[in-house]
């Protein structure tokens, strides 16, 4: 039987996190489909139809879709679910908030944060913040599952074609309506895709020293991110979080700076390839996970690390 990935999307580009969750179908079925909700999706649907593992692109384009608001999108979905054995989302906040939705209209249980697929009705997630791994089984007709990105390598996004779909808009009668939406603007990479990430924590004692970690990241060209502990003290904003309740991220590098290593925020990166802590703190447990280690003052180690960063540029230049 077939299966269903919801895509996330800004109604031009897919999120790389669909195409995660598009390898992770393929450990259930061969025949995947690919559902877009959104306005003005004519051209993303046809960019997305040559994503090598999808048989069918179904689309859904109207204007009041061009929110996302999960109390239009979920029962779009629940509409669908029964040609399906398996519905996907990404682990994201854009699944989080909209696949529960489903779950309550088709009153079945979700499985959350998946990151192996034993069968199609086994399934592999964290809990306890990461310090356990449980393996559930389902009996369930149709399964809901968020699956955690950096779990699963990106699908090719070419070398396929798929057969596009378009299905009507059913209107609901909504109390809920959308008034806005503030999103940072940066320059630098963003945090759930970049290769490196530089996060700071409650060591860097205020929002002025996070300017430190700002250069450091342009100079690798990372993404700046932050523990919870940081974020609460108001030294950067929510988006930046990494941890349990913020964003999981998987990178090629990750740097953290001032950052004792709480359970939940290892929780977050723990799966990075390469991990590089600098504390001065010698009893921090963010040592126990890292590849490298700096027990030094950051304040001290930071601009000797741009400024040979610096020297190294001048000599490739």
């Amino acid at each position: 039987m077939a299966v269903l990935v919801i895509a996330e999307h800004d109604n031009s580009n897919l999120k790389s996190s669909t195409l995660n969750t598009i390898t992770a179908a393929k450990k259930l079925s061969d025949d995947i489909h690919l559902f877009i909700l959104g306005s003005n999706i004519g051209e993303l649907a046809n960019k997305s139809k040559g994503i090598h593992l999808l048989s069918k692109v179904i689309k859904c384009d109207n204007e009041k879709l061009k929110n996302f608001l999960p109390e239009l999108s979920a029962p779009l979905i629940s509409n669908l679910a029964k040609n399906y054995s398996h519905i996907l989302a990404p682990a994201s906040t854009f699944g989080k908030n909209l696949l529960p939705r489903v779950s309550a209209l088709l009153d079945i249980t979700q499985i959350s944060d998946v990151i192996d697929i034993v069968s199609n009705d086994t399934f592999v997630r964290p809990i306890y913040a990461g310090n356990a791994i449980s393996q559930v089984q389902t009996n369930q007709k149709i399964n809901l599952l968020t699956i955690r990105p950096t779990s699963f390598e990106k699908s090719e996004d070419s070398g396929g074609d798929a057969f596009i779909e378009e299905i009507p808009f059913v209107d609901t009668d909504l109390k809920t309506i959308f008034i806005n939406r503030e999103v940072s603007k940066s320059d630098r990479p963003e945090l759930g895709n970049a290769r490196i990430v530089v996060s700071g924590g409650r060591g860097l004692e205020n929002s002025d020293n996070f300017k430190l970690l700002y250069e450091l990241a342009d100079k690798l060209n990372a993404a700046v991110g932050a523990s919870r502990a940081a974020v609460d003290s108001g030294y950067i904003g929510n988006e930046y979080q990494v941890g349990q309740t913020g964003k999981m991220v998987a990178p090629e590098l990750y740097i953290a700076v001032g950052i004792s290593g709480a359970i939940q925020h290892l929780a977050g990166m723990k799966e990075s390839k390469v991990i590089v802590a600098i504390n001065k703190d010698l009893e921090a447990p963010i040592f126990n996970v890292a590849d490298y280690g700096l027990s030094s003052d950051l304040f001290q180690a930071i601009p000797e690390i741009i400024k040979e960063l610096d020297l190294l540029n001048q000599i490739e230049s």
